[in-house]
């Protein structure tokens, strides 16, 4: 997991080949005002997901994983505030990894609350698992990353 503010991405772009494109999408002058649903960045490598959330309580949290896909979840507004467990650490599925929808989840609880205020990111790996709550009205982006 990585924990940082969007003028700090670039140095995160040596770590995958699609990262560069996708921070690009942060960086819109719109990221405001855009309608929640999907945004294509690069086909298969990489799209957006925006949300406007409202809120959701820490036991609502459900520890999610993923592996064919990295998650880099954004605040644009509120403060979104995110469980992670080491996906190694957690010893309890509470389902069945789900090809097609790239997700698994898992019974146990976060290790690590962190809040991730407006114009920070989490950037989760397939080796995080993570539980996205808030405690008020949220504004997101998740860009999802191909892995490999």
């Amino acid at each position: 997991m990585i924990f940082d503010h969007i003028d700090n991405a670039e140095q995160y772009f040596d770590l995958n080949p699609h990262f560069a494109r996708a921070f690009a999408f942060l960086r819109r002058d719109d990221l405001a005002e855009l309608e929640p649903g999907k945004y294509e960045i690069d086909g298969d490598n990489s799209w957006a997901l925006v949300f406007a959330d409202e809120p959701k309580a820490r036991e609502d949290g459900k520890l999610e994983a993923h592996c064919e896909y990295i998650d880099i979840q954004y605040t644009v507004s509120g403060t979104e505030c995110m469980g992670w467990r080491a996906t190694g650490a957690a010893s309890t599925p509470s389902s069945d990894y789900d090809v097609e929808k790239d997700v698994m989840f898992f019974a146990d609880d976060s290790l690590v609350w962190l809040d991730v205020p407006p114009a920070h990111f989490a950037l989760f790996f397939p080796s995080d698992g993570h539980a996205p709550v808030r405690a008020a009205a949220v504004r997101k982006v998740v860009l999802k990353v191909k892995s490999h």
